[in-house]
């Protein structure tokens, strides 16, 4: 009877930690990657690790037949693989607005640290998520306190419908009054109903309330319908 190998089961464990931290930060956020998925990821990476590494000398031929194993060939294959899961949580809407980047990128990361605590990195694993979770959380929160103008903007798409075309232009300028900078503009008309659309791509700064920019272009004249798209 073969004896219980702790350390391959303290690999699971700390494998399993790491990924629930992961998966954790997600999930307080209603990300698609949550804890379920992010201790699958991570859970079975380190799994198909071990047993990668774990094969190669447990099956290595005999006196007539050398056989040559690579220890992290089922490792090479869930960093490819993973790319699949990935790709599934990248939302690409209508207005050409990407998201889900982050949480594609935390998958494959997930990944990384499974294969990484399976291959016996323990440290350096732990370290690797640390450094994720900064990333991700701490580092934004500082660039929006203390970083440049430029960089403390957000895009947000704005379709406003105006009744009069002579009005284009007005709501255009009170825009440019209300500190909302137009990057792109399209016009649209609305013959059903007699309107025209401006479908706009802004800027605005990162600490000003959606609900603000709402109230401000409802006060414009001759505006029908607001509709902000963050």
């Amino acid at each position: 009877m073969e004896l219980i190998d702790y350390n391959l089961l303290l690999k699971l464990g700390i494998s399993a930690l790491l990924g629930l931290i992961i998966g954790l930060e997600r999930e307080l956020k209603r990300k698609p990657l949550g804890l379920k998925t992010s201790l699958v990821i991570s859970i079975i990476s380190c799994l198909l690790t071990i047993v990668s590494i774990e094969a190669a000398y447990i099956f290595p031929g005999n006196d007539d037949i050398r056989i040559q194993m690579d220890p992290l060939r089922l490792a090479a294959q869930i960093v490819s693989g993973i790319g699949f899961l990935g790709a599934g949580v990248i939302l690409r809407r209508g207005n050409d607005h990407i998201s889900g980047l982050t949480t594609a990128a935390l998958i494959w990361g997930a990944a990384g640290i499974g294969i990484a605590v399976g291959a016996g990195f323990f440290i350096e694993a732990s370290v690797g998520v640390i450094l994720l979770i900064i990333s991700v959380e701490l580092i934004p929160f500082l660039l929006t306190k203390l970083s440049p103008t430029k960089l403390m903007k957000r895009d947000l798409i704005i379709k406003i419908t105006v009744s009069k075309p002579e009005s284009l232009e007005s709501v255009l300028q009170k825009l440019v009054e209300e500190k909302i900078i137009v990057t792109h503009t399209r016009i649209k008309d609305l013959r059903e109903e007699t309107a025209h659309m401006l479908e706009l791509k802004t800027r605005v700064n990162a600490k000003r309330a959606v609900t603000e920019i709402y109230y401000s272009i409802s006060n414009i004249n001759d505006v029908q319908r607001i509709e902000i798209i963050s």
